[in-house]
């Protein structure tokens, strides 16, 4: 979801990697319905795995609670949103997540690519 919100929102002033440390096999079905009730469409999405290369090749690495796990370099910045997890849960827990997420990718679109004026 934060990957499509940060594609949807900042458009080419970013270049979004997305990717887990134990991705699941496919999109969440319910995810990707929370998300088509706003206008994002992620059907065609599949979950990728995290590889040291995409850590290297990113400024900011943003974490959601794969601790260890991930890779870490120094001179990255990394953010770690500790948010409820959406899988098993049906769409009306995953709203509420789903907007969690858009307003701390909305406020990281302002830092790092604010709209040109």
């Amino acid at each position: 979801m934060a990957a499509a919100f940060l594609a949807h929102l900042a458009g080419d002033r970013v270049e979004v990697r997305s990717a887990g440390s134990a991705p699941a096999d496919t999109v969440n079905p319910h995810v990707v319905q929370a998300m088509k009730e706003i206008g994002i469409d992620i059907s065609q999405e599949t979950p990728k795995v995290l590889t040291t290369d995409a850590v290297q090749a990113s400024d900011v690495v943003i974490t959601m609670g794969c601790g260890d796990t991930c890779p870490f370099f120094p001179g990255k910045r990394y953010l770690d949103w500790t948010l409820e997890d959406p899988a098993g849960q049906g769409v009306e827990q995953i709203r509420p997540i789903r907007d969690e997420i858009e307003r701390r990718v909305r406020g990281l679109v302002d830092e790092i690519a604010p709209t040109p004026m």
